[in-house]
């Protein structure tokens, strides 16, 4: 823990990039869904994003909550968008089969849905449940704009990410990082315009907080969607 703190302090890149990176080393060692397993890994996953986001707090002073309309705002049609923008072009899963660079899959892919897996309405299913609503409400968004929209923002821009201002709108890096934002997400074009969205409040404010805000009312209330209509696919 100590040397973790260590190596934020001395490195801002690290303390930017580092998180992202253990959390989605994580994501990928989490399997698909189909066994309790994979369940019990996410929530083990969350507390160690929460961790994460503890230890960089104090090196990355960027990334401090804060609220304001243009955030609700974001957040809000962000997840408006998340919803309403779905067919079969808008999501990786059938994109690369539509453009001939893979083949369709032979089953459908196993959704992520604790009822199935623990019984629909039990306890340990909303648990689970309420953990990924919490989790990608208040663990990921800090992690993930750290990242995105302040360290490869900056960096795309200049290897010394750090003199270049948060508030500063660049073409190049603005654009590089909504495609990498987008296509890190099986929804890559509410994702694209989403990264757009998000570094547009960071531009606008300065800081993090009002991206980190907007990312965490997006993601909350696609999670009651998820939930409340079944739209596992989501998830």
């Amino acid at each position: 823990m100590h040397l973790l703190k260590k190596t934020f302090g001395d490195s801002p890149l690290l303390a930017r990039a580092l998180p992202f990176v253990i959390f989605l080393a994580l994501t990928c060692l989490q399997g698909k869904p189909g066994t309790p397993a994979a369940y019990w890994f996410y929530v083990a996953k969350t507390v160690v994003g929460l961790w994460l986001v503890c230890e960089m707090r104090p090196f990355v002073t960027e990334a401090r909550w804060s609220f304001s309309w243009e955030a609700a705002a974001v957040g809000i049609g962000i997840a408006a968008i998340w919803v309403g923008v779905n067919c079969d072009w808008t999501t990786q899963n059938t994109l690369w089969v539509k453009l001939g660079l893979s083949h369709a899959p032979t089953t459908p892919p196993k959704l992520w849905n604790p009822f199935e897996q623990f019984g629909a309405g039990s306890a340990l299913a909303w648990f689970v449940i309420a953990v990924r609503i919490l989790g990608s409400s208040l663990v990921v968004p800090p992690i993930e704009e750290a990242f995105y929209r302040s360290f490869l923002y900056r960096y795309i821009a200049k290897v010394e990410f750090m003199s270049v201002p948060l508030n500063r709108f660049l073409p190049k890096p603005f654009v590089l990082t909504a495609l990498v934002f987008g296509f890190s997400h099986n929804e890559w074009l509410a994702g694209i315009l989403c990264g757009m969205a998000y570094q547009w409040l960071a531009i606008r404010k300065g800081h993090l907080g009002d991206a980190m805000t907007a990312h965490g009312i997006t993601n909350c209330l696609l999670g009651i969607w998820v939930v409340w209509r079944g739209a596992w696919n989501f998830w």
